[in-house]
């Protein structure tokens, strides 16, 4: 995802990262041979090769994660813990860890089967659809949505917050969202402070509740913290599932014959879920700021400046994997960068995980094939997950 410190300039604004062309992987090949860390057309720095991206992912006090605008100097709200260091960050990650436990993961696994089930077997139920519509978006909002504590009654308008803060992702982590995008944000906010006072005087069996009761010698979160990582929440866990989810589906369609060899031996989706990560990343790059001056494969990166490390690249480097160009389903090891790596790695990984191997698991079991009915790259190679990815459809005899 994304991420900024003190430099020479004033509240920078930076923008939207690129998306990606339909030659992407080819220009990143490029780059990783002949011009490993370079300047895009936005004056950012891009950083091509593994072995950098994964230093400077590990190396948080020589690349910040404060890239954003800090969005609670003017309105006492939160910046987003993806966009903070420590001390700042440490506190925030020890009091969500307590809450975030692997047991509390754990207890997700039934509820997330019973949901993909019902999602697929409406999806199988034509010979089209829309895959993010029908299964890959709604799957991962109905996770979190249960562990925030989202009554029933109030699925539809938390679906309606996620989908228009979903079309506006690149904007809302280091841009200007659009009106739209802040009055769901806005709704939103307004619906958990409403509940988060509820759950202070009477606690209940979820996520959110835990998160409102955790406490250390540090304290407790506040409301904006709350606020902040219910957002967070939103943001990772469902771009990343989602993300995921596609990227499984678009390997069948690139791939004859790997549907029905995983069909054929479903106790190899674990490592088909990684190869995924790793072939297809859910997030292509991620963004810094130097700390410092920093010499790097003859370029100097003043401190301020902006470095993008990108993921996808990384993921693609011929000096770290073998066949990097090939899906290879039982690669190991498989150190890919997909959930990041140091003191922000992806919180919900084990989550993204756990609903990417039960939906591929899934669409297994009811069908004999699934198809992208239309390619689209700038689409599929974006920032983020897509919004859209028609397919067709074989339903198992």
């Amino acid at each position: 995802m994304t991420e900024d410190s003190d430099g020479p300039t004033e509240n920078p604004q930076p923008p939207s990262p690129e998306q990606a062309p339909e030659d992407v992987y080819a220009e990143w090949a490029e780059l990783r041979a002949e011009r490993p860390v370079s300047r895009n057309e936005n004056d950012i720095w891009r950083v091509a090769r593994y072995a950098d991206v994964r230093e400077i992912l590990k190396d948080h006090r020589s690349y910040s994660s404060e890239v954003a605008q800090r969005f609670g100097d003017d309105d006492g709200s939160a910046p987003l813990m993806l966009f903070s260091d420590p001390p700042e960050h440490d506190r925030l990650r020890n009091l969500v860890n307590r809450a975030f436990t692997p047991r509390r993961i754990a207890e997700q696994a039934g509820p997330i089967e019973a949901r993909c089930e019902a999602l697929v077997q409406d999806l199988v139920s034509s010979s089209e659809a829309d895959l993010v519509e029908s299964l890959a978006a709604p799957l991962p909002v109905g996770v979190i949505a249960t562990m925030l504590g989202v009554e029933d009654g109030d699925f539809a308008e938390f679906k309606r917050w996620s989908d228009t803060i979903f079309k506006d992702i690149g904007e809302v982590l280091i841009g200007t969202p659009s009106e739209a995008t802040q009055a769901a944000g806005a709704e939103m906010a307004g619906y958990f402070l409403e509940r988060i006072a509820e759950l202070r005087r009477k606690p209940q069996p979820h996520l959110l509740s835990d998160l409102v009761h955790v406490e250390t010698e540090e304290g407790r979160l506040t409301d904006a913290e709350l606020l902040m990582f219910c957002g967070l929440l939103l943001i990772a866990g469902n771009e990343t599932t989602t993300s995921l989810i596609v990227g499984g589906v678009r390997v069948f369609h690139e791939i004859p014959g790997s549907f029905e060899r995983l069909k054929a031996s479903p106790e190899e989706v674990p490592s088909f879920i990684e190869e995924t990560l790793r072939y297809h990343s859910p997030f292509k790059v991620t963004l810094r700021r130097a700390a410092r001056d920093i010499e790097l494969h003859g370029e100097t990166i003043a401190a301020g400046e902006l470095v993008l490390p990108m993921i996808a690249s990384a993921n693609r480097d011929e000096r770290v994997f073998d066949r990097a160009d090939e899906f290879v389903a039982d690669r190991s090891p498989n150190p890919h960068l997909a959930f990041g790596l140091g003191i922000h790695s992806c919180l919900g990984s084990t989550l993204a995980r756990m609903e990417g191997r039960i939906a591929i698991e899934s669409l297994l079991r009811h069908l004999d094939g699934i198809q992208l009915a239309k390619i689209d790259l700038a689409e599929l190679d974006g920032f983020g997950a897509p919004t859209s990815v028609p397919v067709t459809l074989q339903r198992a005899a």
